[in-house]
């Protein structure tokens, strides 16, 4: 009896050891549940977070594509319009040429039937007037050469000839006429130049020389010097 009397005390301690442990736990437990939960819900909301920026992403490279493809075609349709706009880029200017080509066929066609000159050449002299109009409201000018100073701007000497009464190196006739293209040249004019009256010892020697045509040698009339 004794012992049981004894051993009564040990039990109840053990007993309200156990329920405190038991206790602890569930506090653990409890605590631990809300933290556990509150994880799962951040990885979800993560989850729908990374699938809307994919969705995001996907619909932006869709558009990318698409204005990719809207500016290739865009791109195709400016190089043949400009093709085009280059290609017939003188149709305004052949439909001003083409009624003076029909006014040259019907000279020739009545030069054929009669025999009267000077009708012809005024109609000739008509379409020539004609033809340089339309020239020149498109830009294209003549300019005058004859009497001026050789430029090698304006300029293309085919002959030099020893002459007293001009300065040297002006232009006293002119072989091709010049056009300017508004303010470029379009043409450069061919000329022939003077020179230098030289002694009379000296000019058997050089008479023939100064006759010949010279493209450029003395008067650095090659393409190189040309202001285009």
């Amino acid at each position: 009896m004794l012992k049981d009397k004894e051993a009564k005390p040990m039990n109840i301690e053990d007993e309200e050891q156990k329920m405190t442990e038991h206790i602890t736990s569930e506090q653990k437990s409890s605590e631990e549940v809300p933290e556990t939960t509150e994880h799962i819900d951040e990885i979800e909301a993560l989850k729908i977070e990374n699938e809307n920026l994919k969705k995001e992403l996907n619909e932006y490279k869709d558009r990318l594509l698409r204005k990719a493809a809207e500016f290739e075609n865009y791109r195709k349709r400016l190089e043949a319009d400009l093709s085009n706009a280059l290609k017939y880029a003188n149709e305004k200017l052949l439909l001003e040429i083409l009624p003076i080509v029909d006014d040259l066929e019907r000279s020739i066609a009545s030069g054929k039937e009669k025999s009267d000159f000077d009708s012809f050449y005024q109609g000739i002299k008509m379409i020539y007037t004609k033809l340089m109009k339309v020239l020149e409201a498109h830009g294209v000018k003549p300019f005058e050469s004859v009497g001026k100073p050789f430029d090698v701007y304006y300029h293309e000497a085919l002959l030099r000839i020893p002459r007293d009464d001009v300065p040297p190196d002006t232009v006293i006739d002119e072989v091709e006429r010049g056009y300017m293209y508004y303010d470029k040249v379009l043409r450069h004019a061919k000329v022939i130049v003077s020179s230098p009256v030289e002694s009379s010892k000296e000019t058997g020697k050089t008479e023939e020389s100064d006759q010949k045509i010279e493209r450029g040698n003395e008067f650095n009339f090659g393409d190189d010097h040309r202001q285009e």
